[in-house]
């Protein structure tokens, strides 16, 4: 029974928390704290203090150190699915749509239109993230990153997440 709680305190607040995080909060406060009971206001204040100083979405990480909190592993596991499962249920209902009309004039224009606004954001993506670490490590550090990724994808071709999992291992011990 406490998993089906922890599945629905989180899930709850992904269906009706419209707009992602911040609005989100206040409904995943509701069932945590006045709700179930499992933490006070002060405790709560303090999980979302943590998870907004952390990257990455702010529900799915106050849904897994509550959900762990109360729950253990298990519970940290249900808490984030929950929080996940309705945006997951949605794409994949809206994929099927787009997989049936794939082969429409409209759905072909579409897909083009989009291509470009994610290459875009992809690329002011990177390069908020170079700027980033220029600022953070200096513009040796990061050329010399850059170049060994490109060359360790390119030219030796050495699958990215062996690269992503060296670059972490170079920043943990040489900066």
């Amino acid at each position: 029974m406490l998993y089906w709680n922890i599945f629905l305190a989180f899930l709850i607040p992904g269906v009706l928390g419209y707009g992602g995080g911040p609005a989100s909060i206040p409904l995943i406060e509701n069932e945590v704290v006045q709700r179930y009971e499992w933490m006070t206001v002060q405790e709560f204040s303090e999980v979302l203090a943590l998870g907004n100083s952390l990257p990455g979405p702010i529900a799915t990480k106050m849904a897994g150190y509550i959900g762990y909190e109360v729950g253990g592993i298990p519970g940290a596991i249900t808490g984030v699915f929950a929080t996940v499962a309705p945006s997951l249920i949605l794409m994949i209902f809206l994929l099927g749509i787009l997989y049936k009309y794939k082969d429409s004039p409209k759905v072909k224009r579409l897909t083009l239109y989009v291509r470009p606004v994610i290459a875009i954001l992809l690329g002011l993506m990177a390069w908020r993230f170079f700027v980033e670490s220029y600022e953070g490590i200096g513009i040796w550090q990061s050329a010399f990153l850059v170049v060994a990724s490109y060359l360790l994808m390119e030219r030796f071709k050495v699958h990215p997440a062996f690269v992503i999992l060296g670059t972490l291992t170079y920043g943990g011990f040489v900066l």
